[in-house]
């Protein structure tokens, strides 16, 4: 019973509850929905008045009434603040455009100061209100100039209606009101502009105003009006002029305004008078002024970022071009200014690409963000920068240095000046005024010879304008070409700048800045740049220059100023290397050492094709190369490097012997040397006399690599399929592989053709007829590479330029094609030099960029750029066309031949091998020594013994004595080289003498013709020593075993009949023919 009661309790207590929860539920229901209501009465009344307000401002602007023009500035004033109310940018925005124009034409209105919407400002109870109102409106007008663009009609319109509200109530200048009698509200008035002003930049009206302007200017064709960039740019000056340049205002217009693209040339060309404005404020000095504190520089290039720190840059430095006296006094802040920038910039400048960079036009790879929209412009502000090296800033900035007078005979200075128009602006290159100028003058040679303090207040401003424009080398990585270029365009400044080098420091030249490498001090560092800078612009200009103006004209530097800088560079460079610089070199120590070693080479490359420096002028005396070779055995980094960099301060025998060495190290390292242990592996292999190349190639094409560097026998087959009789011991296969090189560079078989004028060879162009010709080519490298592995010289004369290509020479950016194209035709490179020096219009002469050749007798049109042959060759166009036809004449036509015998020959002679020699030098290489023959050297008579005697012959032999005895004095040095011709096959003595001859020179006593030769015999050897003939061998001719080295000479009685028979043989160049 008392449980029962208890579980009657509980229901009734959950039953209350329920009903309470209910009873709250409900009257939370009913609280929401009249909130609810209320909320939706709100939005519907509020919606409901918007729409009243909006028809009864689509009342007030629509009525028609003549004088509706005339309305009353109290009534434009409540309709204003009416919309304003209720104002949505995208519903109201034409109501908005429609009130802008109301206010604009009220102000129009003459005589009429009720209507005038500016004159509310004078009515004491809505001053405050209409000041707000004005605030409020000209802030919507910001907002809709963000979002316009420029380039669409209908938006121009609405730029230009926004542009006249902001200009038409910041000033106070069209204000009717203030005519007359109202001038002395002038000051209040002024004071209510300023006041708008402020609370426009407190919004951030100069970010509006970059915007728009990057919007309308960055692009290839500007979209802004002159009336929309007049009205912009004098919005943008306002608050500047009014707060009389404060610093703050300065940032701000410099960070906005100022770092637009290419705006300082927009305005000078849309609106120069802006232009004249910014010179009348001498804004141009303030600017520099104000970045020269390292603090505010760096402030805004972190606010720009790097695109826009160079647009920046751009328009300062063309702002500098037109300020001439203000460049002038504000030198040093400018050059500072322009480093900070280039600086931080240069920070984010990558050399490769990678996840973390982005690509600038201008910059290249870059690792901060890129604005791609800046792109159309980067033409336009390349423009600008390009101020930077022209002419007329280099004159300002390099004044010191021009001034220096280099003339003996100053009469040149009094020369009558031509009136500056477009044409004569250019300096004339041609002929007859260098002519006239040389006769004019006669300069000092400069050398170096000190006596400049280098803390002096000249060079230390010399020194940061180097920077500047090493800096600025660096930093503009895609246009360093068009800044060398420009810098190198006055014919003197580099001459003046190495007389102003030579005159640094107590002795001058090289002691100070071999100095300067070991002192880490800024001013070291800024005089290492000047070097830095002169090296990069003469390299730039030697590079560019050719022969004619090199060696006749001289052009900026004489042939021995040209002596004295290059063995300056050598000392230098060979310093940097020998006391161990280079090896820990980093950063601007190792960029220094590239850019003065690249002009270093430059200049001795220039040498090697044409000389200019005397004899032995490359070597070092100071280095012996004994010790050289001992550090290079201990792997000595010093060594290696000097080997690597400048192999030509060791004498060519000494480097001569070091590549044989390397060669016979690897050869004992492949195990192909024979040893007391181990024979190396011998290739054989059988040569048909009638199928020497077809047999050859086929049996040595398919050899592996160190195969080919190995031991290979010759055994010959007759044409009767026949084995020729004798063993191959180096003779035979010497013979095949001459045999193989003279059918193969036969210019009659068309893989190679000559040289016109000296009949040097290059791959033919059209070799592609023969089959295969690129595995042709591969063997052919083979089988030059291997007779310069075995030392054994070939007579192949190779042409200059495809030398240099074999030495990879054409890979290097300083190499230029023109430069080598006189070594493929002379009379070619005369007609294309002609055509850099013709005076008139280029394209009178009717050149396209294209090549037409006769091929086989069709004509062949070959495009030097895509599109070439429809392409004019012009005045601007004509120095890339010289270029492009010599690169396609000397490595387009011949590229893919070219690149397979480069293959062929480097799988035997490795590259590092031979790039210790020069073009000339790797020609001395392939084919002997081109000094006279040593007869010495080859003569029993002297303590080496180089000449082996056979069949009876001795060195005190009557026939050897005279055969000696006529070379020495009744042959012409022509008929010697004949002579060893026919004994070698090769008319030039191995470089490093007849003891490196293999085989070595042999000549043997022989009694019966070839054919009835059977080699020597005890009694032929008697006969021979003793000088007893069977019968007398006047009638028959000396002959030789090439392959051998060998000259089989018949035992004369009398010294005439050898002199004339031996005369007669070499003229013949008999050989094995006759007897």
């Amino acid at each position: 019973m008392f449980s029962a009661s208890q579980s009657s309790k509980a229901q009734f207590l959950d039953k209350a509850r329920q009903a309470r929860e209910e009873r709250r539920e409900l009257k939370e229901r009913e609280r929401a929905a009249v909130q609810i209501q209320a909320l939706v009465r709100r939005f519907l009344c509020r919606c409901h008045l918007q729409k009243e307000i909006r028809r009864e401002v689509e009342d007030f602007f629509g009525t028609a009434e003549p004088g509706a023009s005339k309305r009353s500035a109290l009534s434009v004033f409540r309709i204003a603040r009416k919309l304003l109310f209720v104002f949505n940018h995208k519903e109201d925005k034409e109501r908005f455009e429609k009130l802008c124009r109301c206010i604009l034409n009220s102000m129009d209105v003459e005589n009429e100061p009720k209507v005038w919407y500016v004159s509310l400002a004078l009515s004491k109870d809505l001053t405050l209100l209409w000041i707000k109102q004005i605030k409020d409106i000209l802030w919507f007008c910001c907002e809709f100039l963000k979002q316009l663009k420029p380039d669409i009609l209908q938006d121009s319109r609405l730029v230009n209606l926004h542009l006249t509200m902001l200009v038409t109530f910041t000033d106070t200048s069209t204000w009717k009101i203030l005519r007359g009698k109202g001038e002395t509200l002038r000051p209040a008035m002024n004071h209510i502009c300023a006041n708008i002003m402020g609370h426009l930049n407190q919004k951030g009206f100069y970010s509006v105003l970059q915007i728009l302007l990057t919007n309308g200017l960055a692009r290839s064709r500007p979209s802004l009006s002159k009336g929309s960039l007049t009205a912009i740019f004098s919005l943008a000056l306002r608050p500047v002029v009014a707060a009389q340049f404060s610093d703050n205002l300065l940032r701000s217009f410099l960070i906005h305004v100022m770092s637009v693209p290419a705006i300082m040339t927009h305005l000078a060309t849309l609106t120069p008078e802006r232009l004249a404005v910014v010179e009348s404020h001498d804004l141009f000095r303030k600017f520099i002024i104000f970045l020269s504190r390292e603090a505010q520089c760096r402030d805004v290039c972190v606010c720009l970022e790097g695109s826009h720190t160079l647009c920046l840059l751009g328009n300062l430095v063309y702002l500098g071009s037109l300020n001439d006296k203000v460049l002038e006094d504000e030198t040093a802040h400018f050059v500072g200014v322009l480093i900070h920038m280039l600086s931080y910039c240069q920070k984010y400048v990558s050399q490769k690409k990678s996840n973390l960079t982005h690509w600038h036009p201008v910059l290249g790879w870059f690792s901060q963000t890129v604005d791609y929209g800046l792109n159309e412009s980067m033409p336009l502000l390349t423009k600008q920068l390009q101020h930077l090296w022209g002419v007329h800033m280099i004159r300002i900035l390099f004044s010191d240095v021009l001034s220096k007078k280099l003339l003996e005979n100053q009469e040149i200075a009094q020369l009558p000046t031509q009136p500056v128009s477009p044409q004569n602006s250019l300096p004339m290159k041609n002929l007859f005024k260098r002519a006239f100028q040389k006769s004019a003058s006669v300069r000092n040679i400069l050398k170096p010879v000190g006596g400049k303090r280098v803390d002096s207040a000249e060079v230390q401003k010399v020194c940061s304008i180097c920077v500047l424009y090493q800096t600025t080398l660096t930093t503009l990585t895609q246009i360093r070409l068009q800044i060398l270029t420009g810098l190198t365009y006055l014919d003197d400044l580099l001459p003046k700048l190495w007389a102003f080098i030579c005159e640094l420091g107590p002795q001058g030249g090289l002691k100070l800045f071999l100095e300067c490498l070991n002192n880490d001090t800024e001013e070291s560092k800024r005089l290492l740049a000047m070097l830095m800078l002169f090296c990069d612009c003469s390299r730039h200009l030697i590079t560019i220059l050719d022969d004619i103006e090199v060696y006749e004209e001289q052009i900026s530097f004489k042939l021995e100023e040209l002596v004295t800088i290059s063995s300056f560079l050598n000392s230098f460079v060979f310093k940097m290397i020998w006391d161990g610089i280079v090896e820990n070199a980093r950063g601007e120590t190792l960029e220094l050492f590239h850019s003065v070693h690249g002009w270093l080479m430059v200049l001795y490359e220039r040498d090697c094709r044409r000389r200019f420096a005397p004899e032995d002028h490359w070597l070092r005396k100071d280095l012996k190369p004994s010790v050289l070779f001992q550090e290079l055995d201990k792997d000595k980094k010093r060594a290696q490097l000097l080997l690597q960099y400048i192999p030509h301060v060791i004498p060519h025998k000494n480097r001569v012997l070091l590549f044989r060495n390397m060669v016979t190290k690897e050869k004992e390292k492949l195990g192909l040397v024979e040893t007391s242990s181990a024979s190396p592996h011998v290739t054989h292999i059988t040569i048909r006399r009638s199928r020497m190349l077809e047999d050859g190639y086929e049996q040595l094409r398919q050899l592996s690599q160190n195969a080919m560097k190995g031991v290979i026998r010759v055994k010959f087959v007759n044409d009767l399929g026949v084995d020729e009789a004798g063993i191959d011991q180096d003779g035979v296969f010497k013979e095949f592989l001459e045999e193989i090189i003279k059918k193969v560079f036969d210019p009659a078989l068309n893989l190679f053709k000559t040289t016109s004028g000296d009949e040097r060879l290059y791959p033919s162009p059209t070799s592609y007829i023969h089959e295969n010709y690129l595995q042709l080519f591969e063997f052919v490298g083979k089988m030059l590479g291997k007779a310069v592995y075995e030392g054994i010289v070939v007579d192949v004369p190779f042409a200059s330029f495809f030398l240099s290509q074999l030495l990879g020479h054409h890979h290097s950016v300083f190499y230029s094609s023109v430069d080598e194209l006189p070594s493929l035709d002379s009379e070619f490179y005369k007609n294309l030099t002609s055509i850099k020096r013709y005076d008139g219009d280029i394209s009178d002469l009717g050149l396209t960029l294209s090549y037409d050749e006769d091929v086989m007798g069709q004509l062949v049109c070959h495009e030097l750029v895509p599109g070439g042959k429809t392409i004019p060759v012009t005045n601007e166009n004509k120095i890339s066309y010289i270029h492009l036809m010599a690169h396609f004449r000397m490595h387009t036509q011949i590229k893919s031949q070219t690149a397979a015998l480069i293959s062929g020959f480097r799988s035997i002679i490795k590259p590092e091998w031979i790039r210790m020699f020069s073009a000339p030098e790797l020609q001395r290489l392939i084919s002997g020594d081109n000094a006279e023959i040593d007869l010495e050297d080859l003569n029993l008579f002297v303590p080496r013994k180089h000449t082996v005697y056979y069949g009876g012959f001795h060195g005190s032999h009557r026939v050897i004595i005279w055969l000696w005895d006529i070379l020495a004095n009744d042959f012409s040095p022509e008929e010697r080289a004949m002579f060893l011709k026919f004994v070698t096959s090769c008319s030039r003595p191995p470089l490093l003498g007849f003891a490196y001859l293999k085989p070595p020179f042999s000549i043997r006593c022989v009694e019966v013709s070839d054919d009835q030769d059977t080699g020597d015999t005890l009694g032929s050897v008697l006969r021979g020593f003793f000088t007893i003939r069977k019968k007398e061998p006047g009638g028959r001719l000396p002959t030789s075993s090439t392959c051998f080295n060998l000259l089989k000479l018949p035992n004369y009685s009398k010294k005439s009949i050898l002199r004339e028979k031996l005369r007669y043989a070499i003229s013949m160049n008999t050989g094995f023919e006759l007897s």
